[in-house]
């Protein structure tokens, strides 16, 4: 049965998935149906956590709109994402940065990494 399971899972995998890291400011180009018409739209933000494996992997990316942070999570391997650019590489010593919720303004900012 796990055999069925993991042939159906490994089918979904993208061949490609975009490097990034926990910290990074990526902008995610991501496909939105209006209607019967479908665009590319555009989230830029620093990647808050990565979890999960395989086909079942998440990642969210967190951004401050008018004010309001905004979160958004998307499946790694997720047809609708199209591509994860990353922006700027950050420099962090944690695997979740849910501390970034509870800060304001430049509070916020992560370090840059030095690669």
């Amino acid at each position: 049965m796990e055999d069925i399971i993991r042939s159906i899972e490994d089918a979904q995998l993208k061949e490609h998935v975009d490097e990034f890291k926990v910290g990074d400011t990526v902008r995610v180009s991501a496909l939105i149906k209006e209607g019967n018409r479908e665009r590319i739209q555009v989230f830029e933000g620093v990647v808050i956590k990565k979890q999960g494996g395989s086909n079942r992997a998440t990642f969210t990316v967190r951004k401050t709109s008018n004010g309001v942070g905004v979160e958004r999570t998307w499946p790694l391997h997720s047809p609708r994402v199209e591509k994860i650019e990353v922006v700027r590489a950050g420099k962090v010593r944690r695997a979740k940065l849910n501390y970034l919720r509870d800060r304001v303004g430049k509070a916020t900012k992560v370090k840059a990494s030095v690669q």
